[in-house]
C-alpha cells in the first residue's frame, strides 16, 4: 500500500473531525443509490467499466456491512469499498475522470444471480468460498482473508465452558438457513462418537440477523450463539454482556471474498491487489475492523424467568384483543415491551400513555373510539385496535403478506402511515421491494426519516422472537 493511500486516508479521517459529518459523508455517498443504475444490464470488464465511470456493488443490506443511518450510506462494507474507490482512482485529479463504485441492495440468496444477470460487477459481502459457488463465479480475497466461527454465550449466563465438549446438550441458537447448521451438525456427529449428548440447534425467526442474534444474546434472552469472529470482534465493542470463546471454534478459516463473474479477469485482479492491504493484520486493515462498530442499537436487558413473570401478568388480556382483531398476541406483547417496558404507569413527554403508549387523541379517533386508556385493559384494547385499523385501511392489499402487513403496520404506529407511504414509494424509485419490510422499505425508512423507525420495527421483532423462546421454555418446563 502506496504512503500516498495511507495519507489520503488518515487525511479523512482528520476531515471526519474537523467537517460538520454530513460534508464529508455527501462527497462520499452522493446518488450512491440512485435507481438509474438498476434497469442496467451488462457483464464489462474493469477497462470497459472505468469508461462507463461506474462499477455497481451488490450489497446486503444489514446491521454491520450495509445500512442507511440519518439518510446517509454507512456500513462496513461502505467503508472497504469507499477505499477500494480511492485505490481505483488513484494519481487521478479530475474528478469527472473517476469512476464511482454505486450500491445495489439485495437479499443475500440473489447476490449471485443479480452478479451473474449482469445486474452487478461485484457481490460485495463477506461470502464464504465454496466448491459450490467457485464452480459459477470467482473470488477475490487476497487469498488471506480468513474467517472462523466462534461461540458466543451471556457473560451472566452460568454456563463453564472449556472445550466444545462442554457444548453437547447446550441449545444454540442461530440464523436461520446458515452455515453455522451445518458446522453444528459436523460437531454433533463428533460428539455423538465420544458418547456425548448432541447439540440442541434452535434455528431463529426468519428475520433475525447474525446480529440481531448477538443482541438477544447481550440482552440474556439467548444463552448461546455461533459468528464469524470480526462479526463478534465488532459488536464486542458495544455488547458488554457478551463473551467470544475465541478457543471455541466452530469452523476453522473460513477463506472469504467478494464474488465477480469469471468473464472479468481485470476486475478480479485489481482487487484481488486491493484485498492484501485490508488484511486483518495490516495497518488500514485494523482501522476497518476495529473502528467499524456498526448501529448502536441495543434492547432492553432481558432475562427469561424475569420476563415470564412480568408477562404472564397480562399475557390473557394481549391474548383476548389479539384473538379480536386477528393479531399474534405475542407480537402484540412485544410492540408493548418495546413502548413501555410493559408500563401501564408511564406517560411520554409528547402525553402518550400508558403499556402501548397511545395519545389520548388517537384513541378517540372514530377509527380507534376506546375511552378511558389509562386503564390498563383499555389500553391494551385501543392499542390492538389501532393497530388493526393501520392494517386494514393501509396494508391490506394482497401483494403484501400478513406478515409484512404487521411490519408496516407497526411502522406506521412509529411514524404514521402518510410516512410509511413516502417510504414505500422510495424503496420502489431504489429498485426495491416496496411490499416487504426487512432489507427492503426499511433500507428507504433509513434514507428517508433516520433510524428511528427501522429501530423500532427491529427491536419488536427481536421481542417477539424472545416471548416465542419464553413460550418454548414454559412448554418444556410443563412436561
Amino acid at each position: 500500500m502506496s504512503n500516498r493511500f495511507l495519507y489520503t486516508y488518515f487525511l479523512l479521517q482528520i476531515l471526519c473531525i474537523v467537517l460538520p459529518a454530513n460534508a464529508v459523508e455527501e462527497s462520499l455517498n452522493a446518488d450512491r443509490l440512485s435507481p438509474s443504475y438498476l434497469s442496467e444490464r451488462y457483464s464489462d470488464d474493469l477497462t470497459d467499466l472505468k469508461k462507463r465511470k461506474i462499477i455497481r456493488a451488490l450489497v446486503v443490506p444489514g446491521r454491520t456491512d450495509f445500512y442507511v443511518k440519518d439518510g446517509k450510506i454507512s456500513g462496513l462494507m461502505v467503508k472497504l469499498l469507499d477505499n477500494y474507490e480511492k485505490a481505483l482512482n488513484e494519481g487521478i485529479k479530475r474528478e469527472d475522470d473517476k469512476t464511482r463504485i454505486v450500491y445495489i441492495p439485495v437479499d443475500f440468496n440473489l447476490l449471485i444471480p443479480h452478479l451473474l444477470a449482469g445486474k452487478g460487477d461485484i457481490a460485495a459481502t463477506f461470502l464464504t468460498i465454496t466448491e459450490e459457488r467457485e464452480k459459477q463465479v470467482n473470488f477475490a480475497s487476497g487469498h488471506s482473508l480468513k474467517v472462523n466461527e466462534l461461540i458466543v454465550t451471556n457473560l451472566n449466563s452460568g454456563i463453564n465452558l472449556s472445550t466444545v465438549d462442554d457444548l453437547a446438550g447446550e441449545n444454540i441458537y442461530v440464523v436461520k438457513g446458515s452455515s453455522y447448521i451445518e458446522h453444528l451438525q459436523l460437531l454433533n456427529i463428533a460428539l455423538a462418537k465420544r458418547g456425548l449428548k448432541a447439540i440442541n440447534i434452535v434455528e431463529a425467526e426468519t428475520y433475525l440477523t447474525s446480529e440481531d442474534i448477538l443482541e438477544m444474546v447481550n440482552a440474556g434472552a439467548v444463552d448461546i450463539t455461533v459468528i464469524d469472529d470480526f462479526k463478534a470482534k465488532l459488536w464486542g465493542k458495544v455488547l458488554p454482556n457478551i463473551k467470544i470463546h475465541n478457543d471455541l471454534t466452530i469452523h476453522d478459516a473460513g477463506r472469504v471474498g467478494w464474488a465477480i463473474r469469471k468473464s472479468n479477469p481485470e476486475l478480479k485482479k485489481h482487487i484481488e491487489e486491493f484485498a492484501t492491504s485490508i488484511k486483518k493484520g495490516t495497518l488500514l486493515g485494523n482501522i476497518l475492523f476495529n473502528q467499524h462498530y456498526g448501529r448502536d442499537q441495543k434492547l432492553e436487558n432481558l432475562q427469561l424467568h424475569e420476563e415470564r413473570e412480568k408477562y404472564s401478568k397480562f399475557v390473557n388480556i394481549f391474548k383476548k384483543y389479539g384473538d379480536k382483531y386477528s393479531i399474534d398476541h405475542f407480537k402484540l406483547i412485544a410492540q408493548g415491551y418495546q413502548e413501555s417496558a410493559l408500563n401501564q404507569d408511564r406517560i411520554s413527554h409528547r402525553g402518550a400513555v400508558g403499556m402501548m403508549q397511545l395519545l389520548p387523541s388517537t384513541a378517540a379517533d372514530k377509527n380507534v373510539a376506546v375511552k378511558d386508556i389509562d386503564q390498563l385493559e383499555n389500553n391494551i384494547h385501543a392499542g390492538a385496535k389501532y393497530m388493526n385499523f393501520l392494517r386494514t385501511r393501509y396494508f391490506s392489499n394482497p401483494d403484501i403478506t400478513p406478515e409484512n402487513q404487521m411490519f408496516f403496520s407497526w411502522a406506521a404506529y412509529n411514524a404514521g402511515p402518510a410516512n410509511v407511504r413516502k417510504m414505500r414509494k422510495l424503496a420502489e424509485e431504489m429498485g426495491l421491494n416496496k411490499n416487504i419490510w426487512f432489507k427492503n422499505v426499511e433500507v428507504a425508512a433509513g434514507r428517508l426519516i433516520g433510524t428511528e423507525t427501522v429501530r423500532y420495527v427491529a427491536n419488536i421483532y427481536k421481542y417477539y422472537s424472545t416471548y416465542l423462546l419464553l413460550e418454548q421454555k414454559e412448554a418444556l418446563d410443563n412436561k
